[in-house]
């Protein structure tokens, strides 16, 4: 019984060897799929075109775009809108209105939602090319002072976007 387990055993592992063999695994530095002849990227000041401004809202995606690019992908930037993937885009929507409404006809939640269109270019493969909105939000109680709590939401919000927008430039989902 203990050869039938030993030879049983061995075959098991013998079959898993033999599967690994001739399988060629890469990983890509960059944290997704660009290709290896990229090596910078820029990103264009993005303007506040929506109805409603937040003065620092411009200033503050592009610097977080810019430090979540430098971050995730180790690639290096540019500044004159030259490198070898390309950001540009605007704010396009920047709002709140009241969600979950209740019988009494009286929110029990509001909704910041922010939105910005993005046009991605890759000089290195046009086919990866995009222009896309991305839009995202964040819900609060009606009973927050929203001066209070504006920044967290919209720095919570951002990061959805990036998030969002590096997957489909870099991940390619």
């Amino acid at each position: 019984m203990i050869k039938i387990k030993s030879i049983f055993i061995l075959l098991v592992v013998a079959i898993c060897c033999n599967s690994c063999i001739g399988v060629k695994i890469s990983y890509n530095t960059s944290g997704g799929s660009l290709s290896p002849d990229i090596k910078t990227f820029s990103i264009d000041y993005f303007p506040n075109k929506a109805p409603l401004v937040v003065p620092y809202l411009s200033d503050l995606f592009t610097e977080e775009l810019t430090n979540y690019m430098r971050s995730k992908t180790g690639l290096n930037q540019l500044t004159d809108n030259n490198g070898d993937i390309r950001f540009e885009g605007q704010i396009t929507e920047y709002s709140q209105k009241p969600i979950d409404i209740q019988k009494d006809e009286i929110a029990s939640s509001n909704r910041l939602t922010i939105g910005i269109r993005v046009k991605y270019t890759n000089t290195k493969d046009d086919e990866y090319d995009f222009s896309t909105s991305f839009s995202n939000y964040a819900d609060y109680p009606t009973d927050a002072d929203f001066n209070s709590v504006e920044e967290t939401l919209i720095k919570d919000i951002l990061e959805k976007i990036i998030d969002d927008i590096y997957n489909k430039a870099v991940v390619n989902w």
